[in-house]
């Protein structure tokens, strides 16, 4: 059993930024891929980025040069580093684990993620 718990969530302008944490706890020795999804009013759930056990990372389209992944593993924390935030990044984020490895070569492989968070909300606003 594992536990997610995102925070850092927030109202900023555009331009600005913030950083999301995605705390882990429980049964974490079969994790190999953890992802950054979110979803905004009416819209369905997309991927972000996501990072392997290796630490190798992919990113959407519409995120890459802005945003940056990056996970503690003595920490057990997922991060979230956002930059130059636009008011269409405005959206409920959520953090995802994995048991299957979801990066390889640069590219998205997989996007079977077994647990989630509950989310926590990011609003920009022009």
């Amino acid at each position: 059993q594992v536990q997610l718990v995102e925070s850092g969530g927030g109202s900023v302008q555009a331009g600005g930024s913030l950083r999301l944490s995605c705390s882990v706890s429980g049964d974490t020795s079969r994790n190999y891929c953890m992802a950054w999804y979110r979803q905004a009013p009416g819209e369905e759930s997309v991927g972000v980025a996501a990072i392997n056990s290796e630490g190798s990372a992919v990113y959407t389209d519409f995120v890459t040069g802005r945003f940056t992944i990056s996970e503690d593993n003595a920490e057990n924390t997922l991060y979230l580093q956002m930059n130059n935030l636009k008011p269409e990044d405005t959206a409920m984020y959520y953090c995802g684990l994995s048991h299957v490895a979801c990066v390889e070569d640069g590219i998205w492989t997989s996007y079977e993620f077994s647990d989630w968070g509950q989310g926590t909300q990011v609003t920009v606003s022009s």
